[in-house]
This record gives C-alpha cells, sequence and structure tokens, in this order.
C-alpha cells in the first residue's frame, strides 16, 4: 500500500477488505484456470534448441496461420503459431502468460521488481500455470539483442514498449516482431489493446477478451468495494523537492491515469488544460505555480518517506491543494509503482489488493472534509 502520513491509512472497514479479497480470488481463480487451459513454455535455461516449446492443440485448434499483424512500423507475417515467445519492456511477458504461453526470454524487471528481478504477480501466475521461468536479459542499457537471439524466440513482443524503428528493424533479423499499436505513443499503450493485439499475435484472441472481461469485472468489483472513489478528481505524478524538474504530471495517455479512470476517478481538469501534446504521457510543472494544482487527490511515487516531510516544508510544493488537504497519497513501493504505471492483465488483480486501498481512502477523506 501508499505510506502516506499527510493522508489516512486506515483505508475500507475490516468486512469491505475481506469482500474486496474474496472477489479478487475468484478473479484469480477464474484467471488460473485459463492458465491451465493451455500453456506454451520453455524450460528454465531454455536458449538452444532443447529448449523447445509444447502447445496444448485443443486450445488453439482454431487459430489459423499465416496471419499478419499490423502495428506502428508496419506489418509483421507471422507464418506458424509462435510456440517460443521472447519480450522486451515490461507488460508484454505478463499478457502472454495470462494467455496462457510462458515465456522464453523476458526483460529483467529492474524497476519495480522483486528479488528475482520478476514481480510478484509474474511469478504467482507462472507457479499456477506450473510454468518454468524464462531465461532474463537486461535493458539497463537497452534491447540486449545477443541475449535475446540465444532463446531462438519465434516472435518477439513489443505491444507496450518504446522500440525504435532501428531497434525494431534489428529485432526483425532475429524474428518476427510485434510493435506497439499505430497511432499510439510510446509506452502508452492500454493493457486491453496490448493483450488483444498480442492474442492476435498468438492465435487466442477469443482468450484474449475472455481476460479482458475478467480483469475489467475485477476492476468493476473495487469501483463497487470504494464508492468514494467515483467522480474524485486526482493528479498523479512525481513531486519531489530534491528533484530537477520537481513536478512531473502524468497526462490522460499514461496507464495511471487510465487505470484510477476505469475506477470512476476523474482527471483533474488542470490537467488536461494545460497538456500541449495529446500523445505525450507526461509534462512537466513549475513549482511557482503549485497552487493551480486542484484536484481532490495527489499520488506520487518517491524514494522514500522522507520525501513526503520534505514535500509538506517546502514553501513551493507545499502550496499543492492536496497537501494542504492532506489528501497526497505518497508511494514509496517500487513495484506498487509498476503495478499501474505499466498496467496488465496480471498486475492490475495486484493492484486492486495492494495499491487501490490506500487511494480510496484519500478520497474519503476528500468526501469528508466538502
Amino acid at each position: 500500500m501508499f505510506p502516506s502520513p499527510l493522508s489516512p491509512t486506515a483505508g475500507a472497514p475490516t468486512a469491505r477488505r475481506t469482500t474486496r479479497r474474496r472477489a479478487l480470488s475468484l478473479g484469480s481463480l477464474a484467471l488460473s484456470a485459463a492458465l491451465l487451459a493451455g500453456c506454451s513454455t520453455g524450460p528454465a535455461g531454455g536458449s538452444g534448441s532443447e529448449a523447445s516449446g509444447s502447445t496444448d492443440a485443443s486450445a488453439t485448434s482454431d487459430a489459423t496461420f499465416p496471419r499478419t499483424v499490423e502495428h506502428v512500423y508496419g506489418k509483421t507475417e507471422i507464418p506458424a503459431q509462435p510456440e517460443r515467445v521472447a519480450t522486451v519492456s515490461w507488460v508484454n511477458q505478463d499478457v502472454a502468460l495470462a494467455l496462457g504461453v510462458v515465456p522464453v526470454g523476458v526483460a529483467a524487471t529492474e524497476y519495480g521488481g522483486n528479488a528475482q528481478q520478476s514481480t510478484d504477480w509474474f511469478d504467482a501466475a507462472l507457479e499456477e500455470a506450473g510454468g518454468e521461468a524464462p531465461e532474463q536479459y537486461s535493458e539497463a542499457d537497452g534491447i540486449n539483442f545477443e541475449a535475446l537471439a540465444a532463446t531462438e524466440p519465434d516472435v518477439i513482443l513489443a505491444a507496450y514498449s518504446g522500440i525504435t524503428q532501428e531497434e525494431y528493424d534489428k529485432l526483425s533479423e532475429i524474428a518476427p516482431v510485434v510493435a506497439y499499436p499505430e497511432d499510439t505513443a510510446a509506452f502508452t499503450t492500454a493493457w486491453q489493446d496490448s493483450t488483444r493485439l498480442i492474442g492476435e499475435a498468438l492465435g487466442k484472441e477469443d482468450r484474449a477478451e475472455e481476460v479482458i472481461a475478467d480483469v475489467e469485472d475485477q476492476v468493476a468489483q473495487a469501483a463497487e468495494e470504494y464508492p468514494a472513489l467515483a467522480g474524485t478528481t486526482f493528479l498523479t505524478g512525481t513531486v519531489d523537492p530534491a528533484a530537477a524538474d520537481q513536478i512531473y504530471l502524468f497526462t490522460a495517455a499514461d496507464n495511471r491515469p487510465k487505470f484510477l479512470t476505469s475506477l470512476g476517478m476523474e482527471l483533474a481538469p488542470v490537467l488536461a488544460d494545460n497538456a500541449e501534446a495529446e500523445d505525450a504521457f507526461f509534462l512537466t510543472w513549475s513549482p511557482e505555480r503549485a497552487d493551480e494544482l486542484d484536484s481532490d487527490i495527489f499520488i506520487t511515487s518517491a524514494t522514500d518517506e522522507s520525501v513526503t516531510e520534505a514535500i509538506a516544508s517546502d514553501p513551493l510544493l507545499s502550496k499543492i491543494p492536496a497537501v494542504q488537504d492532506e489528501t497526497l497519497v505518497v508511494q514509496t513501493d517500487q513495484q506498487e509503482v509498476l503495478s499501474t504505471s505499466a498496467a496488465s492483465p496480471l498486475s492490475i488483480p495486484w493492484a486492486l489488493e495492494n495499491v487501490v486501498p490506500d487511494i480510496a481512502a484519500a478520497a474519503e477523506q476528500a468526501d469528508s472534509a466538502e
């Protein structure tokens, strides 16, 4: 959860939290059943020909190949249903696993990852599916083409990414590549769009729609559990007195606001009024105009809890209305940040349990102050 000394931390009553967990457990069981119904994978340590994948034919017999998938860099022909799947960036490995395919290679989660440089939601789904951990390669210095190629993929998934034309061309020398959708900015692909695009590439369109419906149902249940969220205006970004740019704000193009609006919240009008480019996922804001950031709550990520006190004592940042109203929600857990910034069918149920309660508590605080 968000540790936030400036906002309530009690969250909803125990009975409501129990109901929330029960609903999430049912949704997780449904998703696990889908995973177990048909799973393709290569063993851990699976670079080389001996790590061949396997596919449940009964789950994929209706898929027709070859097929052509369209994306921002044109069209990619996929000659046969992929069994060995490699991914870059975030989200893509989650979607593949949610659709019943365990990737043979994934980018290590170096921001927001757990001790295994993975995520708790991916590891839980992998365990439920009975799959083996994929090979990992670092993207700290960019795409590791050599390590990715060593996994011998049939397809490379980049539906959520910011790969350039040059990177796309180089990856295409390894295997067919599915880049992010046309008319979508880098790193802004909605999780539903990533799921549909990857479902199309893997010949699992029906399962993609089932997964989307299941996760959207869990989001709807969370909105019912926390009625204070409905109509609550919000801003989300980064506020840090020590940073070169002290205020970053995420726009409607970013997955964080997309997730919050799916819960019935409303992005504060001040952001839409000042966004210069529709496809930009963030903008910087002058601290001298901090008092203009009018919203019921403000969600910010921070390196540690000391930032909260620093914001409150800063002569300019302390004028942010949510700081003055004690409805600033400060998030110091990187995995919590990742669960909504790189939202996926696996991370969203986790975020509903681990992130939303503190946001709802701040919304209740804002509602009671009116």
